[in-house]
């Protein structure tokens, strides 16, 4: 059943606009003469800008729900004209795959993530990652400074400019554990916590870039939970808020991921940290 079928059987006025249907709010107490609430059109999640009653109309009348197939359905085709339009980026030429042990990552890690180091602009003195989407393409390079930054430039750079970024990585290099993904901000904190054995560590570039589209390919690849381990300051704490709502509106499960302040962020966690994280996530270290 969809938003538009529940709304007709329940006999409920609305008016269309781009996104939502308006009506007049469905909260029983809230006398609302002039519309206030706006639903949904595909996930049925309901907001009354006037008193706050918020909540999801297929849950609020007992009616199942297809708008999760939908969702899939266009994801799907999303990802099968990107298969078909796009052979992707090339790797630079005259690049050394990295085999330093930057910020005590292992060797082996950088191999699996396919870093390397480059002469040419914009990559001199920066360790850099392809950046692939979902369908195995690269899309963009990730650059950061290796060493001391002592130049002034930025730490860390994206190639070409204004690539959109996809949760990194949906590859291979990403297994689901028991259904749950960890969500982090930026490519080191993923890549030092797959370093310590926590695979199913997933980065979105900076809490600006996570979309529920994004959060649709997730439950593609078997997850039915987020945990979500953001920096621990304010700017992290709204950014949970805001993946918190996404994660309602497309049915994902969540979780905030919480440490000792002392520790730091995920990507200076030690080898012990990893471990011990592990198993007060997921049972086992």
């Amino acid at each position: 059943m969809t938003v538009e079928e529940l709304l007709v059987e329940e006999k409920i006025p609305f008016k269309m606009s781009p996104a939502d249907f308006v009506v007049s709010c469905l909260n029983p107490e809230h006398d609302d003469s002039n519309p206030s609430m706006r639903i949904d059109k595909i996930t049925g999640v309901f907001n009354c800008f006037s008193c706050g009653y918020k909540g999801n109309i297929f849950k609020l009348f007992d009616k199942p729900s297809n708008y999760l197939d939908i969702k899939r359905e266009k994801v799907k085709q999303t990802i099968d004209k990107k298969r078909s339009e796009s052979v992707g980026l090339l790797m630079p030429r005259d690049i050394v795959p990295y085999v330093g042990n930057e910020r005590n990552i292992k060797p082996e890690t950088y191999k699996k993530f396919e870093a390397f180091l480059s002469a040419n602009s914009p990559f001199t003195n920066r360790i850099v990652f392809p950046i692939k989407d979902i369908t195995g393409k690269i899309v963009g390079f990730n650059g950061r400074i290796l060493g001391k930054n002592i130049t002034g430039q930025p730490k860390y750079i994206f190639h070409p400019p204004g690539v959109k970024l996809p949760l990194y990585p949906l590859t291979s290099l990403f297994t689901p554990n028991k259904g749950r993904v960890l969500l982090v901000e930026g490519i080191y904190d993923v890549i030092n916590l797959h370093d310590k054995g926590l695979t199913n560590a997933v980065c979105c570039f900076g809490t600006h870039n996570i979309t529920t589209e994004k959060l649709q390919l997730l439950k593609m690849k078997g997850v039915e939970q987020v945990d979500i381990f953001f920096d621990p300051d304010e700017a992290g704490k709204k950014a949970s808020e805001i993946v918190i709502d996404m994660c309602q509106k497309v049915e994902l499960k969540y979780y905030e991921v919480t440490i000792p302040p002392d520790l730091g962020d995920a990507g200076a966690l030690g080898e012990t940290s990893v471990l011990k994280l592990k198993e007060n996530l997921y049972g086992y270290n």
